[in-house]
């Protein structure tokens, strides 16, 4: 099974309608304002799984230099038109090779569960070397195990998740090099799971 593929594929496929429904978070957006607000120098910001641009890089473009990368061709082509001040980029984000201390902050809400947790670690600690000292991260992720699951109708697309439970992720995230702010579970706003969300920071 190519995981990555199918993530590719069924963004691709459901783009627009996907972001028809997505919903602004009450809580969520909190928490993007605090990562906001913990970064204390103007740069870069990485948006992980940017998607359309809409609503976390349009919102984060007001403050920094957003550079927004997705593994859709549909999903970035949406967010140039959305967000026309950023700067975005089809890529896998496991094969990111930005510079060591680019960015000052790093986003990725709900796009590292697409990724084969296998493959989480090396991620982890490739952020953190891309991220400058005193740096913010925001990372969603799993909850609870999972090798890998597939759903077959995703907004009638299939899609692939994967991850680890609450206690390895923040194991790993240590490993890496982060300092971890404060982690907390939230219901995602489609409903589908519990998620973990993280702030973090490069000390």
């Amino acid at each position: 099974m190519d995981e990555k593929k199918i993530v590719k594929d069924g963004y691709n496929q459901i783009a627009k309608k996907y972001l028809e429904t997505i919903l602004n978070n009450l809580e969520e957006m909190s928490f993007l304002q605090e990562f906001i607000s913990l970064i204390k120098e103007k740069g870069k910001v990485l948006d992980v799984g940017c998607g359309s641009g809409l609503p976390y890089t349009k919102y984060l473009s007001d403050y920094f230099e957003v550079i927004g990368i997705d593994i859709s061709e549909v999903q970035i082509e949406l967010a140039k038109k959305n967000v026309p001040k950023a700067q975005f980029y089809v890529k896998d984000m496991t094969k990111l090779d930005f510079a060591e201390n680019t960015f000052v902050g790093i986003l990725a809400s709900y796009s590292i569960i697409h990724v084969p947790r296998e493959e989480h670690y090396d991620l982890f600690a490739n952020f953190h070397r891309m991220l400058k000292s005193n740096g913010v991260a925001l990372f969603t992720l799993h909850s609870t195990d999972d090798p890998g699951s597939t759903e077959e109708d995703f907004f009638e697309a299939k899609m692939f998740w994967s991850g680890y439970d609450t206690e390895t992720n923040l194991r790993m995230l240590a490993d890496a090099g982060f300092e971890i702010i404060w982690s907390k579970l939230v219901d995602d706003s489609l409903g589908y799971a519990k998620h973990l969300f993280v702030l973090l920071k490069k000390p």
